[in-house]
């Protein structure tokens, strides 16, 4: 019976080292299966037809600049142009070479923001002939951004002779909204315009080391407005690359 005490008094560091561990463990449980992103897409299409790409032929995918204090994400449209590529098979031209092939046409203030101003643009000797030299018969305009909406918690760190690390909990909410309007620029039309809403929370979890859960967000919106933008185009023609 004398040892029981004793025996007791060694258990109880254990249950209270568990006991502390598990909000933690809970936490960290609630962040993984939390951590995720809701994506809505919508569509408006003029026809049911698809639309056709010829001989050389190709799309470029771009940008709004409004201002000089506004752009779309190039890495957003970059991973629009490369998903089109790839899974679409559409011969597409990134946007840099496209905006230093037309400098400085479409710069912010003086890149065309309707199919008016557009056509416009076309009519210029120099514009046109480029445009026909290059084989570019769609542009998809993108224009939207990804946000932080809200954000909790706190984390601290410290650095003492024997170590350091890490102790709290934040977590942040993203949004991204972007819209794609096709534009037909052989016969100066709208053919399409695709919306893509996605939100998602990311956490980070500190006990020693940090411990992010990052919700892909811009990704899902890539993904989800890139694959409707597939559908719209037929496979790309004999010649193309």
């Amino acid at each position: 019976m004398a040892g029981q005490p004793s025996s007791a008094r060694q258990i109880e560091p254990e249950d209270r080292a568990v006991r502390g561990a598990f909000p933690w463990l809970l936490l960290c449980v609630l962040a993984i299966s939390a951590c995720g992103t809701s994506t809505r897409v919508d569509e408006f299409r003029p026809s049911s037809t698809l639309l056709p790409l010829n001989g050389d032929e190709k799309v470029v995918v771009v940008g709004r600049r409004h201002s000089g204090a506004y752009e779309t994400d190039p890495d957003f449209i970059n991973c629009i142009g490369t998903r089109l590529a790839n899974r679409g098979q559409l011969p597409v031209m990134p946007e840099q070479q496209f905006l230093d092939s037309f400098y400085p046409w479409f710069e912010p203030r003086m890149a065309p923001l309707g199919l008016k101003r557009m056509g416009g643009m076309l009519k210029d000797p120099l514009i046109g002939k480029r445009v026909r030299e290059l084989g570019i018969r769609y542009m998809i305009w993108v224009d939207g951004n990804t946000e932080t909406t809200e954000k909790s918690g706190a984390i601290s760190c410290a650095v003492a002779p024997g170590g350091g690390g890490c102790f709290g909990f934040s977590s942040w909410d993203k949004a991204a909204n972007y819209e794609a309007i096709i534009w037909d620029l052989d016969k100066l039309g709208e053919k399409g315009r695709v919306q893509v809403d996605s939100k998602g929370s990311s956490y980070l979890l500190a006990v020693g080391a940090p411990i992010p859960f990052i919700a892909r967000v811009q990704g899902e919106a890539c993904e989800g407005i890139g694959t409707r933008l597939q559908s719209f185009f037929a496979p790309a023609g004999p010649g193309s690359p």
